[in-house]
C-alpha cells in the first residue's frame, strides 16, 4: 500500500492541525508546540506513508500509553478505518536467520561486536550532530539520551560551622569536653564551614529563532531539574515564565506537555532587556538570584534595545555567583558573536559555550559542576 490517508480536499496542513485538535478533545493534552512539532514529523515522513502519518502522531502528539489509545481511535475515525486496521502496531522485527548464528566458530561472536561497534559508533555521531538538522527519529533517540548526562551541583560553604574531624579549633566545645572530664586531658574539638550545594538557575530563549533547540533545552533543564540539584527555571521570549513546577514531573514527555500549558510566547518574539530587568526586579536582589549559577540559552537576538540588554546583564553578573551564557551557534564554522545584543552581553559573561548538541550539554553540566 503506498497511498497515504485520504484527506479532504484542503490544504494538508490545515486537516493535520483539525486532526490534532480532535485529538486534544478526545482528552490528550495536546499543546501548540506538539501541534508545529506534528506538523514537522508529518512533512517529513510524508503523506504517502499511512504508517509514518500514524507514527509521527504517536511521537509528537502523545505522552502515554493511554494517550496512545486515544490518538489512535481519533485516527480510524478521522482518516477512515480502513488505514488502521491494515497498519501493524509496531515495525516488524527482523530476526537473523540461523545460518548467521554463532556456530561456535566465533563468527557469530564477531558480527555482534560488529553490531555494538555500529551503534556505540552511529550514538556517539548522534551525540555530536546539530539538534536543529535532526529528523523526526533521531530526535526521538536523542530523547532517550539526555537521561545519561550527568549532573553535579556546584558547591559553596554554609556560613555556619559544623563539627568536624578537622579544621579550626573549636575553643568552646574543647572546654566544655575538659569540664566533663572534670580537668583530664581529651580531645581538641573541631569545627569547619561545610559544603552547601549552590543554586541553578536556568533562563531559557523561547523565541522564533530559537525554536529548533526550545524542545531539547527543556528536555535538559528537566534532567537538571530531576538531579535534585536546587534549580529554577524561567522561559523567556516576549513574557518571563516559571516553569519550575512544570519541571518537576519525573517523566519528561509528560513535563514538556506540563511546560507547554504554562508559557504563552512559544516561538515569539524576542525581548531579553526587557525580560532580564523583570527578572531582577522579582527574582534579583532578595531573592534566590544571589550567589546562584545562572546559564541563559539564547542566541542573542535582541530586537528592541541591546544597550538595555547590555545594562542588565551588568546587573545580573554582580548578583550572581556565575553568569553562563549558552548560544547555539557558538560551536558552528564561522560563528562570531556581532550581533548587538550579543556584543552586549559578552563583557558580563563568565562563560561562553556553545549548546547545539548532546556533547555540548555535557560539557556544560561540567562547567555547572565546577562554578
Amino acid at each position: 500500500m503506498t497511498s497515504g490517508p485520504t484527506l479532504p480536499q484542503h490544504p494538508a496542513d490545515t486537516v493535520l492541525l483539525a486532526f490534532a485538535r480532535a485529538v486534544r478533545a478526545a482528552g490528550v493534552r495536546v499543546t501548540a508546540d506538539r501541534e508545529r512539532l506534528y506538523l514537522e514529523a508529518v512533512r517529513t515522513a510524508g503523506l504517502g506513508d499511512p504508517y509514518a502519518v500514524l507514527v509521527a502522531g504517536r511521537a509528537t502528539l502523545c505522552a502515554s500509553p493511554q494517550d496512545r489509545v486515544r490518538h489512535d481511535q481519533v485516527y480510524e475515525a478521522w482518516f477512515g478505518g480502513e488505514y488502521a486496521r491494515m497498519l501493524p502496531s509496531r515495525p516488524p522485527v527482523h530476526t537473523k536467520p540461523m545460518a548467521q548464528l554463532d556456530t561456535g566458530d566465533g563468527q557469530g561472536d564477531s558480527g555482534d561486536d560488529d553490531a555494538v561497534s555500529a551503534a556505540t559508533s552511529r550514538t556517539e555521531v548522534l551525540r555530536h550532530r546539530d539538534i536543529a538538522q535532526l529528523t523526526l527519529r533521531e530526535r526521538e533517540a536523542l530523547a532517550r539520551m539526555f537521561g545519561g548526562i550527568p549532573v553535579r551541583a556546584p558547591v559553596r560553604l554554609s556560613p555556619r560551622l559544623r563539627r568536624a574531624r578537622r579544621g579550626r579549633i573549636d575553643a568552646g566545645a574543647t572546654l566544655r569536653e575538659q569540664v566533663r572530664r572534670l580537668g583530664e586531658p581529651g580531645p581538641i574539638r573541631h569545627r569547619r564551614r561545610a559544603p552547601r550545594p549552590r543554586r541553578i538557575i536556568l533562563l531559557v530563549d523561547v523565541s522564533g529563532s530559537m525554536s529548533g533547540y526550545a524542545d531539547a533545552l527543556l528536555r535538559l533543564a528537566h534532567r537538571i531539574v530531576q538531579s535534585g540539584s536546587p534549580v529554577e527555571v524561567f522561559t523567556i521570549g516576549t513574557r518571563l515564565t516559571h516553569i519550575t513546577r512544570a519541571l518537576q514531573l519525573r517523566d519528561p514527555d509528560r513535563a514538556l506537555i506540563a511546560a507547554g500549558e504554562v508559557v504563552p510566547d512559544w516561538s515569539g518574539g524576542t525581548r531579553l532587556g526587557e525580560m532580564l530587568a523583570v527578572f531582577l526586579q522579582t527574582w534579583g536582589r532578595r531573592g534566590p538570584l544571589r550567589g546562584a549559577v545562572v546559564v541563559v540559552f539564547s542566541d542573542g537576538w535582541e530586537r528592541d534595545r541591546p544597550e538595555e540588554l547590555g545594562e542588565q546583564m551588568r546587573r545580573l553578573h554582580s548578583l550572581a555567583h556565575r553568569v553562563i551564557w549558552v548560544n547555539p551557534h557558538r560551536g558552528k564554522t564561522g560563528y562570531e558573536p556581532i550581533q548587538a545584543g550579543m556584543a552586549a552581553a559578552l563583557p558580563h559573561i563568565d562563560d561562553f559555550l556553545a549548546g547545539h548538541s548532546l556533547a555540548t550539554f555535557t560539557d556544560l553540566t561540567e562547567v555547572i559542576a565546577h562554578a
